[in-house]
């Protein structure tokens, strides 16, 4: 008698929480329900949605990647520093607001988009890349280039909310090609990005038969790369007024007192009571994750390592452009966004025909820890191209950058699996939360940390046990050692789904 009384709640709520659920998916004005509806029927690929996620990610990732070809021309023209040593200092700064921005905003975004919705969220972003990166081109001092920085990276609140939509715009199935639209946005801007910033920086100087120096372009000389993003940033919030809402949003106390009961009845047993504590069910707090170690130290591998890509992208563009006198390439800026548009160019190859055969047949760990390796031999290789010119310089900055930035995606990859395959896939949003404000910490500090080291470098050429930029590469390659020895136990530890 006892156990049928168990079970008769039970009974009882299977009913109710199907009548809730269809009253979910049936909710009138609710546009989370209305796309579902729209998805049942429509078993096809949304592929005008996925264009306009592609297209908003790329204007989201557009204003970090163009500014390296030009920074370190900016600093010099704000007259900010001192000396020429000085610049890399000064520049760091400039990179690191925009990652200290967002990470101060990732989790606050996070919350408003799931409270207001995603599509709030996007245009928000899309409208602070239109206003604070034209007024960025147009900073006059060093402090107006740090705010409209800094800004930009506190309201551009894209990154998180916008996985999250890419998922959710689309059925079950094609949920995977909408996560990797977002992914190769990114690996676009890398391409386009620092040609826009390269080519476009400084016009009056480079196309005099186009632009004068009384113009504005002319003024302001890298107000002209920042434009053009803003231009194609401007098409992308248009493009967001057909951008359909994903986010569930209605309050109907009778469903709400529907799933409480159904809470209350799950709670009730054991066996529901042993899954949550496992972390498999979807109300998996934040404290579980933080003590799943399979995830933390993937996050922390994930972590170091953007830590020393930012720090290596910073690095080498300031470098490439600092003078001879300094062991630097004497690039313009130009030639610094040649080289970064053809690597990224490169690594959209690699990461769409190369990396799946090699990640199916070699596994995940084993071509990471090879690419750590192979990545700081290549460095150390660095300072010595100091010595060449030309052609031979030009060929063999291209193949070593090219590299570089495929063993940086080749870690990047499999860190990115390795923490979503450590966790349930209801527990994603929350572990992708957690990664993003941890890596934007690791990324504020990288700039701003590697923009020090290189001024320190340049100011100590000589007098030292080696070179200054022979200690440069030297540091930016402990970082990396550091990282590969965390992927050994005990430091790390495989997910299972991947024994």
């Amino acid at each position: 008698m006892a156990a049928g009384e168990r079970n008769e709640p039970e009974a009882a709520a299977g009913p109710l929480l199907a009548t809730a659920r269809e009253r979910k998916l049936c909710k009138e004005g609710c546009p989370g329900c209305r796309l579902d509806e729209m998805n049942k029927t429509k078993t096809g690929i949304p592929y005008l949605n996925f264009f306009y996620v592609w297209v908003v990610c790329l204007c989201a990732a557009l204003p970090i990647q163009s500014l390296f070809p030009y920074l370190y021309f900016m600093i010099r023209d704000l007259k900010v520093a001192k000396q020429e040593q000085d610049i890399g200092f000064y520049a760091g700064f400039v990179g690191a607001t925009y990652f200290l921005g967002r990470t101060i905003s990732a989790v606050p975004w996070g919350i408003f988009a799931d409270k207001y919705g995603r599509k709030p969220c996007i245009v928000i972003s899309i409208l602070s890349v239109i206003v604070f990166n034209t007024l960025f081109g147009l900073s006059t001092t060093y402090w107006m280039a740090i705010v409209t920085r800094g800004l930009l990276g506190l309201l551009c609140g894209i990154l998180g909310p916008i996985k999250a939509y890419a998922s959710e715009v689309c059925r079950k199935e094609h949920q995977a090609l909408g996560i990797s639209l977002v992914t190769s946005s990114r690996a676009i801007a890398l391409v386009i990005g620092p040609a826009i910033g390269g080519f476009l920086a400084q016009p009056a100087k480079k196309y005099p038969g186009l632009f004068s120096e009384e113009s504005i372009f002319g003024r302001f000389p890298y107000f002209l790369p920042c434009f053009v993003i803003s231009v194609l940033a401007a098409g992308a919030c248009l493009a967001c007024i057909w951008l359909p809402e994903t986010l569930h949003m209605y309050h109907d106390d009778k469903v709400e007192a529907i799933e409480e009961m159904e809470a209350q009845v799950v709670d009730s047993t054991s066996e529901d009571r042993k899954a949550k504590q496992s972390g498999s069910g979807r109300m998996a707090s934040t404290k579980d994750l933080l003590k799943n170690w399979q995830l933390m130290s993937a996050i922390t591998l994930y972590c170091v390592f953007s830590l020393h890509d930012t720090a290596y992208l910073e690095i080498f563009s300031l470098w490439a452009v600092s003078s001879r006198k300094y062991r630097g390439l004497s690039f313009t800026s130009q030639e610094v966004g040649t080289v970064l548009a053809i690597s990224g160019f490169g690594v959209l190859v690699y990461q769409l025909l190369i990396y799946p055969l090699l990640a199916k047949y070699a596994g995940l760990v084993k071509p990471f820890r090879s690419a750590a390796v192979l990545s700081i031999l290549l460095l150390a290789t660095y300072p010595f191209m100091a010595n060449l010119y030309g052609v031979e310089l030009k060929v063999l900055i291209n193949i070593a950058s090219l590299l570089k930035n495929m063993f940086a995606a080749t870690i990047t990859i499999a860190c990115n699996i390795l923490q979503n395959t450590a966790v349930a896939q209801e527990q994603r949003g929350v572990a992708n939360g957690i990664s993003v404000t941890l890596m934007s910490i690791f990324k504020a500090v990288a700039p701003a940390a590697a923009g020090i080291l290189f001024s320190w470098a340049q100011k100590n050429i000589t007098g030292l046990f080696l070179p200054g930029d022979q200690i440069l590469f030297w540091m930016l390659n402990m970082v990396s050692v550091i990282g590969l020895s965390l992927t050994f136990k005990p430091f790390f530890s495989m997910p299972s789904a991947l024994k």
